[in-house]
């Protein structure tokens, strides 16, 4: 008897919240609306497509007509429609009650769409642990699809994958089917006659088999060399489904739910936490990943068991791995318990949408591409959170009951003025200041540097710059570098190459422009640096060296430990006992305080920070001080809208942020973005040097590696000559305009958002 199986293609289509308009029209063309047509083409393909939620609401909005062409392949059974997380959360990162909200959230809207509830649920970046049955069951999903890697993880066989199998928590079932891996790689990468004869040799004479390939849509046309593959002269996408509808006696295409209606599950399993290999594998550190990538090549060029049983790190590590993740994961789950908390109501729904936009996964890792790295991305998820945080805390405010300022362990407590409290979970606290305009958090810990400060009105989130670190893959930048390669690895086999395999730069010569920060990009932070010549009020310290870092640090306090007073509700003060260290002199003892102070309303905050420094030693100190703030306002890409002003011959002019620029002492700075109307002027006492350059990372993406601008490097700088026992004290003074009010505008598009009576 010949031998049947079956096939499932799983196609999920997402892009990220903030993402430019003008590139998911371009995926939208190349790639999403090219499948629609040749399902519409081959009406005996069956399979099953999951668009995420902010997807959803791009094609709502302007190509509606796909979602009634899509609703139409769903109406004649050709299409499965796949639910999940709304906004692409990873499930496992949220509260429960936020993963049930966004589970649900999808399934209404599906149902609403499409007429049906979906069945099946697509898990962001596949990232699974053993608690998801009983979410995803209780939301109502009956199956998810994994990776093979999952199904190796709980120790199935590699000849008994082709099927499904079932898995239970707290006495919820969930069916697992997992994706085959040769398959991703065949569809579309190989030749169609592979794919055809790779499942003619796992066809048995019962038919009992299925293959599920599930993997993302942008690979049918929008990654790099795939349009001309896919739907070009290529033409493998209908070529692939001729090929099936031809062998369909004995080769049928299904939807996982129309298999399940006829199949049992082939076993039960226990998965623990993982996500794909790949994933495990960047989660790593960058020093751990490389030998993790070729002890794992190894073993599969050898055919090794061991290559079954090698993973990396789970998910969660890259809240170890980066600074900026962790803080970002822990402000969602402190705006997610303020949210939580508020009465029922238009505004809460408002302030549970934001909430849940600002949950969307991209930027809480960072892989091969993109991630937390893409600014554009982290500043609009950061702006989500903190619209969803004031309309939380403007509800509390206005029913004169006490707002949540709590962090996600921690115990609730006023919003007004400064709380102590551990926001990010390491053990010790931190200091949150909130007030009408802006919230601010300040790590005593780490040289009571400035970690976050957003700006309720403009939704800023205006110290959000990433630290520049190595990663694994920069190793593979200065190979290709070394090895004269100029154009993206020549493709292997009869398609394009993955985007995995390949390796290109946007400009030459990037390996010049990796460098590693010795500290995080916080703000308000204390250097001292080695003193400057009096005949040179611009010598010292080079902007190059500082850019480059590569400058001299002479002092202790940029990332050390501070001493806290109690916060007395508008600021902190904070001490250090620390020191000088001059090259080839003794150590001169110095006893720092820091004061942070803000203010001001709702659309003119201020932030002001004074430093006093007291020699101790018995010697003079000599030396330059310097506080450094590290700051976005959407400047990358020569931005025109965001500037610095400086002085020129013809009056005050504009300079961009991301450049550079040293200047003389002077007693005031403006910059700001026109677009985002924020205009922020610094007073400075005394008048100080000042300096700025540009934060930039080199990062992968689809079209190779880049340059990625994180943020400006502003140093306010000043000559100290201190005497022993002799003090001195520097301050600088943030007045911010903002000119936009988002939540404003946002009622005016859709009404008032009123509180429920309690």
């Amino acid at each position: 008897m010949p031998g049947r199986i079956s096939l499932a293609l799983v196609i999920h289509n997402h892009q990220p919240v903030g993402n430019f308009g003008w590139v998911i029209e371009d995926v939208f063309r190349a790639a999403y609306e090219p499948l629609i047509g040749a399902l519409e083409r081959h009406p005996g393909i069956r399979l099953a497509l999951h668009y995420s939620g902010p997807l959803l609401d791009w094609l709502r909005a302007g190509h509606p007509e796909i979602l009634t062409r899509i609703a139409g392949l769903v109406d004649r059974g050709q299409v499965e429609i796949l639910g999940g997380a709304y906004d692409e959360p990873v499930l496992v990162s949220l509260p429960e009650a936020d993963r049930l909200g966004q589970l649900g959230l999808m399934a209404d809207e599906l149902e609403r769409r499409f007429g049906v509830r979906p069945l099946g649920a697509w898990l962001a970046e596949r990232v699974w642990e053993p608690s998801l049955p009983a979410d995803l069951a209780r939301a109502g999903y009956r199956w998810t699809v994994l990776d093979d890697s999952h199904l190796r993880a709980a120790r199935v066989a590699e000849d008994a994958m082709w099927g499904a199998y079932t898995t239970d928590d707290q006495g919820h079932r969930l069916t697992i089917f997992g994706t085959e891996q040769r398959l991703r790689y065949l569809v579309p990468f190989g030749e169609v006659d592979e794919l055809v004869e790779h499942l003619r040799r796992q066809a048995t004479p019962g038919g009992e088999r299925l293959g599920i390939m599930g993997d993302d849509g942008e690979k049918f046309g929008a990654w790099p060399g795939t349009w001309e593959h896919c739907w070009g002269s290529g033409r493998w996408i209908d070529r692939c489904f001729e090929a099936l509808e031809a062998n369909a006696d004995w080769l049928t295409t299904e939807t996982p739910s129309g298999w399940l209606a006829g199949h049992a599950p082939r076993g039960r399993i226990y998965i623990p936490a993982m996500s794909y290999v790949e994933m495990t594998e960047w989660a790593l550190p960058a020093e751990e990943a490389p030998r993790f990538h070729v002890l794992l090549d190894a073993a599969r060029a050898r055919d090794e068991p061991a290559a079954r049983f090698l993973q990396g790190a789970m998910w969660r590590n890259f809240q170890a791995r980066y600074r900026e993740v962790n803080e970002l994961h822990k402000q969602m789950l402190r705006v997610s318990a303020k949210v939580a908390a508020m009465p029922a109501g238009s505004t809460r729904e408002r302030a549970t949408e934001h909430l849940y936009r600002g949950q969307s996964n991209d930027c809480y890792w960072h892989g091969l591409f993109g991630g937390i790295y893409l600014v554009h991305l982290r500043m609009a998820t950061l702006a989500e959170l903190i619209a969803a945080e004031d309309l939380a805390d403007g509800t509390a405010r206005s029913s004169g009951r006490p707002g949540i300022a709590t962090g996600p362990g921690g115990a609730a407590r006023s919003t007004a003025g400064a709380t102590l409290l551990d926001l990010d979970l390491d053990g010790l606290d931190e200091v949150l200041l909130a007030d009408e305009g802006q919230v601010l958090v300040i790590d005593p810990a780490e040289g009571a540097g400035i970690s976050s400060w957003d700006l309720r009105a403009s939704r800023m989130a205006v110290a959000s710059v990433l630290r520049r670190r190595p990663e694994a893959y920069h190793a593979v930048l200065l190979e290709h570098e070394l090895a004269g390669a100029a154009a993206a690895t020549a493709p292997t086999g009869a398609g394009p190459a993955s985007i995995h395999e390949i390796v290109a730069e946007k400009e030459p010569g990037l390996g010049r422009h990796l460098h590693y920060d010795r500290h995080e990009r916080r703000s308000g932070l204390l250097r001292l640096l080695p003193a400057v010549p009096a005949e040179e009020p611009l010598g010292g310290t080079g902007l190059d060296q500082l850019a480059d870092s590569t400058e001299e640090e002479l002092g202790d306090f940029v990332d050390e430990p501070f001493e806290l007073d109690a916060p007395d509700g508008t600021g902190v003060v904070a001490r250090r006992a620390g020191s000088l260290r001059p090259a080839g002199a003794e150590a001169i003892p110095l006893t720092v305080t820091k004061r942070i102070r803000a203010g001001g309303d709702r659309l003119a905050p201020w932030l002001e920070e004074t430093v006093a420094i007291r020699n101790d030693g018995p010697a003079t100190a000599r030396f330059e001080l310097a506080l450094e703030w590290n700051l976005d306002l959407m400047g990358g890409g020569g931005n025109p809208a965001a500037y610095y002003e400086v002085d020129g011959p013809d009056g005050p002019g504009r300079a961009p942020h991301d450049g550079r620029a040293d200047l003389p002492a002077r007693d005031r700075l403006v910059f700001g973005n026109d677009h985002e109307g924020v205009r922020i002027e610094v007073g400075l006492q005394p008048a100080g040097r000042t300096s700025w350059y540009a934060v930039e990372t080199i990062s992968n993406s689809e079209a190779g590696f880049e340059r990625v601008y994180q943020g400006s490097c502003l140093l306010f700088r000043w000559p100290l000559e201190l005497e022993p026992a002799a003090e001195r004290e520097v301050g600088a003074r943030f007045a911010v305009c903002q000119e936009r009010d988002r939540a404003e505008e946002e009622e005016m598009v859709t009404g008032p958002a009123l509180a429920a009576t309690p």
